[in-house]
């Protein structure tokens, strides 16, 4: 069985994003990237269905040539080959990103593609929808586990405090959501044989056409009032007030 997992390089989770003075990019000047965690699943749903199937495993990005960290982290988990599409560093919007891979992948024989469900930053829902519609292929989202067996693809998701079973016949495309499985760490030899594996590279145009990016904008985060009561003892009469306020004598 041949696999390809796409992934896309993030933010690092939890780190505080700003953003450019024109408000169109990510000021990444001091945020360390990853791959997103529901991709992260998928390429160790890749490793472990290649495991138990045989075949190849190769990891796929769109991105800029800093990607290819992103990449070698994948290889070394043990994926097989990596592929860069490269771009200038800009955003792409989903529909180009899906026509680029669609175009990358279509006579790579792959008998299964694999998306997270949705990446970490922009949270689209759309690329591996796309890739599967522009190549003509059945989809299945929101994998919470995947198995293979006489060349059909059964996926199991959650549904209203329930269980789904979808089934679709090989080759197809399945979105992996987080949790699906616990993602392996890098081994030290994986590391240092990922340092020395080529990167394959290739630079695809941006097609025209699909959404178009205004700006970006940074959620208010929440804040807690600060009252200060006041200094040293002179502020003992103020806080008996707010201790009886608050019912506490």
């Amino acid at each position: 069985m041949k696999i390809l997992v796409c992934v896309k390089r993030v933010p690092e989770t939890g780190a505080r994003i700003s953003l450019t003075p024109d408000a169109q990019a990510v000021d990444d000047t001091y945020l360390g990237h990853a791959i997103s965690p529901h991709e992260e699943c998928a390429v160790e749903e890749a490793l472990r269905l290649a495991a138990a199937h045989g075949g190849s495993t190769t990891v796929l990005t769109l991105g800029p040539p800093a990607a290819a960290e992103q990449l070698r982290n994948a290889l070394a988990m043990g994926i097989d080959a990596a592929v860069l599409l490269e771009t200038d560093g800009s955003d792409w919007e989903p529909q180009a990103t899906a026509a680029a891979i669609a175009d990358a992948v279509r006579d790579g024989g792959y008998n299964l593609l694999l998306f997270g469900n949705e990446s970490a930053d922009s949270g689209g829902y759309q690329v591996g929808i796309r890739v599967a519609y522009t190549l003509g292929l059945p989809v299945m989202t929101g994998a919470k586990g995947i198995e293979v067996a006489n060349g059909v693809a059964t996926v199991r998701r959650e549904a209203g405090g329930g269980w789904e079973i979808l089934e679709a016949a090989l080759p197809a495309v399945i979105t992996v959501r987080e949790g699906i499985n616990l993602p392996r760490y890098p081994s030290l030899p994986g590391r240092l044989k990922a340092k020395k594996a080529e990167v394959v590279t290739s630079a695809p145009e941006a097609r025209p056409g699909g959404l178009r990016k205004v700006r970006l904008s940074v959620p208010q985060e929440a804040s807690t009032p600060v009252v200060v009561l006041g200094e040293g003892a002179a502020a003992a009469p103020r806080v008996v007030e707010v201790l009886r306020a608050a019912g506490i004598t």
